[in-house]
């Protein structure tokens, strides 16, 4: 029994307890609600007050007046303090602290800022000192006094930034917002005030040309409009010197894009620059790069073979069987799924399956093996998750694979249809659709695999697309080939697509020498290309070409039309094992700088390790091919990801354009008699003269022994005169100044090297000129004359 009173008496104790606290709650609370809605009438019905007929009684009237008058509007927050205080009281939370000083600086700011924004209007007459209050109104002053109305206002204006973070952090994020927004709206407003101007730019300097129409200023009648070749009369020459035009002689009225390697040029002092024709004074016809083969085919589909599918398209029960399968093995490790679908391939079916919530992708991914056993089939490989899909993908081989023709792609839409610079057809991804690219976008490519899996194939696949869809005037292709067999059926088109050096037999290279000095040479030809770039003021070798074939580039002056070059190197182990640094500086510069110039590598390997594949190569080739390999390092080595080592060989293969995603394709088969015939029809069609020659390359320490001084070039002479006159050591100045090759060129720094005139070569910079001036000269080129 005195248990049972003690404990009544305990809870009639902790009740009191908790009873005041309560109460006086709920009297915060209340007074809160009352002072609130005193405040309100007397702001907004405060005529009422005066006149004594307000409702909240003499107690309302006088608090409700004491606190406005003296925050102004501010005064609203003391209500709601007192009624925050009350819920505290009631229910302790653990933010009171900082809403408490939320509302209390809130009450000053709104103070401060009411009588910033409306000191010294009417609501003086009814709110004391405006609508912030005598206090409002003290602090006003006071920083009135201090910093003035600007400097008031600035400060205001960084306390309420201030306050506004307080509050919360997500107030920066709208400060950058809408910063932004104002940024992008004054930059439209500029921009189209710009493109206003500009367009009554254009419109003055149309009216102008028009009113000019009928005569030049310097007297020279206007181009007449007909489709004639434009003369080399109607090419501007720019000079940095400020000198006249230079003008052709009158025995010289051939066409501009003929060069006169016969006729001995004039000489001057004048820096050589690029001559250009404007757009608006186009009149003749443009240029066709194709001309001197015109009448060249390309070749036709029906010379590739329509391989039938080997086997029965893949049924039902093979797609059920499998995906019971998968289905029973991610069971045994409780991995639910939702709903599993299936994409029939040419060689391999996903199966993409939904996994219930909860499923830790990494799970199904440490099940590839598993699912092997359970299924018995090789090469079974797990995407989780599938990239773009809130699925994860299992790529199971066929039973009964099909062969992907190379004719099949040729003739698709997809590849018939493209636009692409260099179209590369390779073969069908999982879901059946022809797989092309762009190769001079990639810009080069990577092609590795282990011997067997289909890696020659891959590039007759590639350098067949090219045959079927380029002129010979469009591209030309350097091989390589040191197993000296697998390139050899394109030994028959070396007067239509292939390049080499000069004074080679062989088109196709064989010899670890001749590749060093093939790549070096290719290296000059994008110097040369690049200095022709510099002087027709364009980004790349389509810009270049485009303005070329419009005639705005003068070829007197040294511009050509730019094929583009193609570097396939079959197998690049042995080069690197063979010559090692001599050859992998010059492919790591071409990969780095050979892009814009139309310059573009393909590199095969079936050797996918470290030291041959080195961080420099594969810095440069964002774009790779992986084959199937044998190990998963070789297979991170390729894509920097397993996943080769998974695939089924013949062909099938994984591809990487440099992001995170691979593409998984079965390449198309095309057969060495297949790339017979194409390469017979090209053969049986005429050609050029010979294969297109690379700039010459003659190594610095041999050059001195192969040159024979007994027999210079006839423009040896005019050739030391032009350097020593510029003081500029260059190739290119010889070949724009005089008119010739870029071969000849070569030669003739070479002798002019041998005679002392000039120093030796410094990678792109011009030689050093050794003569300073033409009296000098002369007395060297007695000397050679006796």
């Amino acid at each position: 029994m005195k248990e049972k009173e003690n404990k009544r008496t305990g809870t009639e104790n902790k009740s009191r307890r908790e009873a005041a606290p309560f109460i006086t709650g709920l009297l915060f609370c209340a007074a809160g609600l009352f002072l609130g809605v005193s405040v309100l009438i007397y702001l907004f019905k405060w005529k009422y007050y005066l006149s004594g007929d307000g409702k909240v009684g003499e107690i309302g009237i006088d608090v409700a007046r004491l606190f406005t008058e003296t925050f102004g509007i501010g005064a609203l927050a003391v209500p709601a303090i007192l009624c925050m205080s009350g819920f505290r009281i009631l229910r302790p939370h653990r933010k009171f602290v900082k809403n408490l000083t939320v509302l209390v600086l809130g009450c000053v700011m709104v103070s401060v800022v009411m009588t910033f924004l409306f000191h010294g209007t009417t609501a003086k007459t009814w709110l004391g000192n405006g609508l912030g209050g005598r206090f409002g109104y003290f602090l006003f002053d006071l920083l009135d006094k201090k910093i003035g109305i600007i400097g008031t206002g600035l400060f205001l204006l960084v306390a309420i930034v201030a306050y506004c973070l307080f509050i919360t952090p997500k107030t920066m994020n709208v400060i950058k917002t809408a910063y932004r927004k104002l940024k992008n709206l004054i930059g439209k407003a500029l921009s189209a005030q710009r493109e206003k101007k500009e367009k009554k730019t254009k419109t003055k300097i149309k009216e102008k040309e028009k009113k000019n129409n009928d005569y030049r200023d310097d007297g020279i009648p206007p181009v007449p409009d007909t489709d004639e070749p434009i003369e080399d009369d109607d090419f501007i020459v720019i000079n940095n010197t400020g000198d006249d035009d230079e003008k052709p002689n009158d025995e010289e009225e051939q066409s501009p894009f003929i060069p006169q390697y016969n006729k001995e040029p004039e000489f001057d002092s004048k820096t050589i620059e690029e001559e250009y024709l404007p757009e608006e004074s186009l009149t003749g016809e443009l240029y066709d790069p194709t001309r001197d083969l015109s009448g060249y085919q390309r070749p036709t589909v029906d010379l590739l073979e329509d391989y039938k599918t080997l086997g029965d398209k893949i049924d039902n029960e093979e797609l059920k069987r499998n995906k019971d399968k998968i289905v029973e093995i991610l069971g045994h490790y409780k991995i639910g799924i939702d709903k599993i679908y299936a994409t029939v391939g040419p060689t391999v079916t996903l199966y993409e399956i939904v996994p219930k919530e909860g499923i830790r992708i990494s799970q199904i991914r440490r099940l590839e093996d598993d699912i092997a056993l359970r299924i018995a089939a090789m090469g079974v490989r797990i995407i989780a998750p599938m990239p773009g899909k809130g699925t994860v993908g299992i790529e199971v081989p066929n039973d009964k694979p099909d062969i992907v023709s190379m004719r099949s792609v040729i003739k698709s839409a997809k590849f018939q249809e493209s636009k692409f610079d260099l179209p590369v057809a390779l073969g069908k991804t999982i879901l059946g659709e022809v797989y092309a690219f762009d190769l001079a976008k990639m810009p080069h490519l990577l092609v590795a695999g282990a011997t067997g899996q289909g890696k020659s194939v891959g590039l007759n696949a590639i350098l067949t697309s090219l045959l079927y869809k380029k002129h010979p005037a469009e591209l030309k292709i350097v091989m390589v080939d040191p197993k000296k067999v697998e390139l050899t059926p394109y030994n028959k088109i070396e007067k239509h697509f292939l390049a080499k050096l000069p004074d080679t037999e062989e088109p196709i290279i064989t010899d670890t020498q001749k590749v060093v000095y093939t790549l070096k040479s290719l290296c000059m030809e994008m110097d040369n290309r690049y200095d022709l770039l510099k002087i027709a003021g364009v980004r790349n070798v389509k810009e270049y070409n485009e303005k070329f074939v419009n005639r705005r580039l003068n070829p007197l002056k040294g511009h050509k039309y730019m094929p583009y070059i193609l570097l396939v190197i079959d197998e690049f182990a042995d080069l690197i094992m063979t010559a090692g640094k001599e050859i992998e500086e010059p492919i790591a510069r071409l990969a780095q700088l050979a892009r814009a110039i139309g310059i573009h590598l393909i590199i095969a390997t079936q050797r996918p390790t470290t030291n041959i594949i080195t961080g420099l190569i594969k810095a440069n080739f964002p774009a790779r091919i992986a084959f199937r390999v044998t190990s998963m390092i070789d297979s991170r080595t390729i894509l920097d990801v397993p996943g080769a080592n998974r695939l089924i060989g013949r062909g099938d293969m994984l591809i990487s354009t440099g992001g995170t995603d691979l593409i998984r394709v079965q390449c198309a088969f095309v057969d060495t008699p297949e790339v017979d015939r194409v390469t017979d029809f090209i053969r049986l069609q005429p050609g050029y003269g010979e294969a297109y020659d690379l700039p010459e390359y003659v190594d610095d320490k041999h050059a001195e022994k192969q040159i024979d001084m007994q027999n210079l070039d006839p423009m040896f002479e005019d050739a030391a005169k032009v350097i020593v006159q510029n003081q500029i050591g260059s190739t290119s100045l010889i070949q724009r100044k005089l008119s010739l090759g870029y071969n000849r060129s070569g030669r003739i720094m070479d002798q002019l090297q041998a005679a002392g005139i000039v120093g030796p070569a410094d990678g792109s910079k011009p030689r050093q000129v050794l003569i300073s001036d033409l009296l000098s000269l002369d007395a060297i080129l007695t000397a050679f004359r006796k």
